[in-house]
């Protein structure tokens, strides 16, 4: 193997770069150093509170946040983020750091998102970036799409009795005498089933704007929550458009007039009843509405395909809000960049 050159790094950039590396352009549509200041507030104390200056410097917040985003873009747990962080330039180069700078490890990116986790401000921080596309000219148009999405966890393999117990609030018996196993229960998670199958874990519920397919607002619960139960977390007073899109688990007499009250317009999707089947002119109409809530689904499509999956790999709610909120928004920056794209070829065509 031959000495490295002055300019073999510089080459071997130039390279991804003429494979349009996407990471050079999500480097680019977000603005990092806006969210410095809420990420310091929760990793950095004050210089009054500081007993000494001594001790290794800790790691620039935008670096970590980075970080933290790059984690949630590919579904990667903190383990193999290190890995890929000393193995590949790109990630290296998006994180701002040379092949002579040390790098953040596991335990250190898990230490760094926990502290988001318990100050709770990974929404605050998603809805930053949303009031920045929208002064951007990204705003919210042609009506929102409601629909909600199983986010799996590793099942618990827990009896009849103990699942009764966590229903119940109360602790299993036994599980005093062994915390170490009990902390790796996930209490909060709930199974539900779908299309006749079981599922385990948490929902990601969202609210897409139809012309711009980004996700305004979501709002996450256990899978066991009916989707109805969170449109009103989710609905948007700032789209443009007043039309709402959504399957019909959400249309109900109550939900209509909720919706009503708002000046918003139901496009919610009919559903049948026994002895009350629907009508050819009601099956059109849903048909008619699927052309467009069907966009919705291109959302959860792009994060179980594209961005590595959806499985969590945390315990409980709290850790399953803030990596969801971190997935939501990591899609929307990774929209963004397809968004330009798009504007960029209307323009040169």
């Amino acid at each position: 193997m031959g000495q490295m050159g002055f300019c073999d790094l510089a080459d071997r950039y130039a390279g991804l770069d003429a494979k349009s590396d996407p990471l050079v352009k999500l480097d680019a549509v977000a603005p990092w150093d806006d969210f410095r200041v809420r990420l310091d507030a929760v990793w950095r104390r004050p210089s009054e509170a500081r007993k000494s200056r001594a001790g290794r410097k800790p790691w620039d917040t935008v670096v970590m946040f980075k970080a933290i985003v790059l984690c949630a873009l590919y579904n990667l747990s903190d383990e193999q983020f290190e890995y890929q962080l000393r193995d590949r330039l790109s990630f290296m180069r998006f994180l701002g750091l040379g092949l002579e700078d040390p790098a953040p490890d596991a335990t250190t990116v898990w230490l760094y998102r926990e502290q988001l986790v318990r100050a709770g401000v990974v929404e605050e921080l998603f809805a930053a970036f949303d009031a920045y596309l929208k002064a951007q000219g990204w705003l919210a148009m042609g009506g929102q799409m409601i629909d909600a999405s199983i986010v799996p966890v590793p099942k618990q393999r827990n009896t009849r009795e103990q699942n009764a117990a966590i229903k119940a609030g109360e602790t299993p018996e036994g599980w005093d005498d062994n915390p170490a196993r009990a902390r790796q229960k996930d209490t909060d998670a709930r199974w539900t089933k779908k299309h006749g199958k079981a599922h385990y874990g948490y929902k990601n519920h969202v609210n897409v704007d139809r012309r711009h397919k980004l996700i305004r607002r979501y709002k996450v619960t256990d899978a066991s929550v009916h989707d109805s139960q969170a449109l009103d977390d989710v609905l948007d007073a700032d789209n443009t458009a007043s039309d709402v899109w959504a399957d019909s688990a959400y249309r109900s007499a109550e939900i209509e007039g909720k919706l009503e009250a708002r000046g918003l317009k139901s496009r919610i999707h009919r559903k049948a009843h026994r002895n009350r089947p629907l009508t050819e002119r009601e099956k059109q109409g849903n048909r008619t509405r699927s052309t467009v809530r069907a966009r919705v689904e291109h959302v959860f499509g792009a994060q179980s395909n594209d961005m590595g999956g959806t499985l969590l790999r945390c315990i409980g709610i709290a850790r399953a809000t803030a990596r969801i909120g971190l997935k939501n928004l990591a899609y929307n920056m990774r929209r963004v960049v397809q968004l330009d794209a798009l504007a960029a070829a209307r323009a040169s065509g």
